[in-house]
């Protein structure tokens, strides 16, 4: 009888483009449309962040990936070659056609297959799901999950009045990156390192909240500000609200043992959704890092950026168990327990 097998994570890599655009800069740019002029200091107050990474021009989704693939690569000790499995989870895309994924692999000179896998800020942790279920089945060995989140291109410049600031307020914390995790096959004795549990929940009667409407076939090539741009059209709380019983239901001792971890990642929109996800899911706050707050909305690589942010400080060792919690417009919520 074969042995079971449980995927670990062998590296885990974040890439931050060097340019940063500070949020009064942000202001300044909204300011200069004509439109309705924030004061000085506001989308500081609303948002508790101070800036956001800008990659470079000319610079896509996929380079961003490639660039953090190449860390994780070298972090684990393997060469292209290695990998059986190259996943593009993002909220981003180079292209509607084909999958951002194969640019990927181009640009790293990968011949394994690969695939997209897309559900917005889930994606990451949606990919660790399908990445280990491959895993434990003996199909793959070596999954490669990369992402790459240009996110400020959905920032809204023109903003008519301040309903539509607040409107557009998520785009002025997008904020962009790269990231990439190694899995690989390993035992799943008791103790052993590797993905404990995966579970996730959604809502998607709530789909409207939140959107980015242009280029698919509802505003297929539009050119119009807010099919373009990341847009409110609700109350994406009320999405977590609506399902947070079943969400107790499915991953209430999942989320007990969250409390307990030595560092709990969740995804990070703005510092005042990160002290209610805190306070509303009574997360241990020493074992928390407010990342949203110096590097922006990283959307899809915001939870790998965490691990990484973590990793340098020393607030996680081997043998540790970590926590990844991750929220969706959608609605979705993930939860990933992780021995590390």
């Amino acid at each position: 009888m074969s042995e079971a097998l449980r995927a670990r994570i062998a590296a885990v890599s974040a890439h931050l483009p060097s340019r940063y655009r500070t949020l009064d800069e942000i202001r300044v740019k909204i300011t200069e449309t004509g439109g309705y002029a924030p004061p000085p200091g506001l989308l500081e107050d609303l948002t508790g962040v101070r800036g956001v990474h800008v990659h470079d021009d000319g610079e896509n989704s996929s380079d961003l990936a490639v660039k953090a693939a190449r860390g994780a690569l070298d972090q684990a000790g393997l060469k292209i070659a290695d990998v059986g499995l190259l996943l593009f989870a993002s909220t981003s895309q180079d292209l509607v056609e084909p999958a951002t994924s194969h640019l990927v692999a181009a640009k790293l000179g990968a011949s394994c297959p690969v695939f997209d896998i897309k559900n917005a800020c889930n994606s990451f942790l949606n990919a660790m799901e399908v990445a280990s279920s491959f895993i434990e089945t003996g199909r793959y060995r070596t999954v490669l999950i990369t992402c790459g989140e240009p996110s400020t291109l959905a920032t809204r410049w023109h903003a008519p009045d301040r309903e539509d600031l607040l409107r557009a307020l998520p785009g002025y914390t997008a904020s962009d990156a790269g990231a990439a995790m190694v899995l690989t096959a390993g035992p799943a004795r008791d103790g052993d390192p590797g993905i404990l549990s995966l579970r996730f929940v959604s809502n998607s009667a709530a789909w409207e909240a939140c959107t980015v409407a242009g280029g698919g076939s509802m505003h297929h090539l539009s050119v119009h500000d807010d099919h373009t741009t990341l847009r409110l059209n609700g109350d994406l709380r009320q999405g977590l609200i609506d399902v947070l019983p079943r969400i107790l239901d499915t991953a209430g001792d999942d989320l007990e043992a969250a409390r307990s971890a030595a560092f709990v990642a969740f995804h990070q929109i703005a510092m005042p959704q990160y002290r209610e996800m805190i306070e509303g899911f009574s997360l241990p706050e020493d074992r928390c890092l407010p990342a949203v707050a110096e590097h922006g909305n990283c959307a899809a690589a915001s939870l790998p950026l965490q691990l990484v942010k973590a990793r340098q400080a020393d607030r996680i060792e081997s043998g540790d168990l970590v926590a990844m919690i991750g929220l969706a417009s959608g609605f979705s919520f993930g939860l990933a327990l992780v021995r590390w």
